[in-house]
């Protein structure tokens, strides 16, 4: 899955919201805190990590390249 920046960075919570992976930021943010969401191959939990062109964010079977 490809996701293209609106702006200099997204947070992390809202891009998993953004492409409806989660019901709610509430559900994201327990992802995220849980450990289950990748950013470049390492455990990700800062809910407002800002994530630029060229990372790669996993969670479950989902691969999203932002671009």
């Amino acid at each position: 899955m490809k996701y293209k920046l609106k702006h200099e960075y997204i947070e992390l919570f809202k891009l998993l919201k953004v492409l409806d992976l989660v019901d709610s930021g509430a559900q994201a943010k327990m992802l995220i805190d849980g450990g289950y969401v990748l950013r470049n191959d390492a455990v990700e939990t800062k809910k407002r990590a800002k994530i630029r062109t060229g990372e790669v964010i996993k969670i479950a079977d989902v691969t999203i390249e932002v671009q």
